[in-house]
């Protein structure tokens, strides 16, 4: 477990080296392994733990510092499918699975991750769809949880789309406007660090509020 966790930090902390590799190597195709990896992680609840947001901010300085060879709004584009497509499965399972996912453990669903999410939907309601697009694990659980509870899906579809575009263009733009900037290239590993440092203050604190109340009503 420790050799895995060893290994997820040091493959999210060599992320601008990866991608910048992949796109000399395969060029366009970049493209698409970045849409597998975005809707993965939006749409299987068994991957909650791809390192979406770094992922989003690093891809933008990777088109950057392109030369032109890839296309930041091309990539946009791509990339809000790939969210809004991989949210829209996941609510999908979600009806399919029903309620029964409370009932039973299971080895590809931690209770907890349906737990921390599920606190999300108490303390936000709806626009957790929206919100937890910026928070790690959460970002994989609502729209399965929001399947779960049966919410319309009309509705769960609007929330759908505005999160799905702030959360790419945000990123991925920030990423593109301070890409050739000195001091962001010679900085990216404690940016990258700061990005999931920063999408975690969210759900922890959920959590230890979460935690907090369990506790005054023991």
């Amino acid at each position: 477990m420790l050799d895995t966790l060893a290994a997820l930090v040091q493959a999210v902390l060599a992320l601008d080296e990866t991608l910048t590799r992949l796109a000399a190597e395969y060029g366009a195709w970049i493209y698409a392994l970045l849409f597998a990896v975005i809707f993965a992680e939006t749409g299987l609840v068994v991957f909650p733990f791809l390192p979406g947001d770094s992922l989003l901010f690093v891809a933008g300085t990777v088109v950057a510092g392109s030369a032109g060879a890839l296309n930041v709004h091309l990539l946009v584009a791509l990339l809000i499918a790939a969210a809004i497509a991989g949210d829209s499965v996941n609510y999908a399972i979600g009806r399919y699975v029903g309620p029964k996912v409370f009932e039973h453990e299971s080895r590809w669903i931690r209770r907890e991750h349906l737990e921390r999410t599920q606190a999300f939907y108490d303390r936000y309601g709806a626009v957790t769809i929206i919100i937890g697009r910026f928070v790690p694990i959460v970002r994989t659980f609502a729209p399965f949880l929001a399947g779960v509870a049966g919410m319309h899906y009309r509705r769960f579809l609007a929330y759908n789309v505005v999160g799905g575009v702030l959360w790419i263009t945000s990123l991925v733009y920030a990423g593109y406007a301070f890409g050739n900037i000195p001091w962001v290239k010679d900085n990216l590993t404690l940016i990258v660090i700061g990005i999931v440092v920063v999408s975690l203050i969210p759900a922890v604190t959920t959590f230890l509020q979460e935690r907090r109340r369990a506790a005054g009503r023991a």
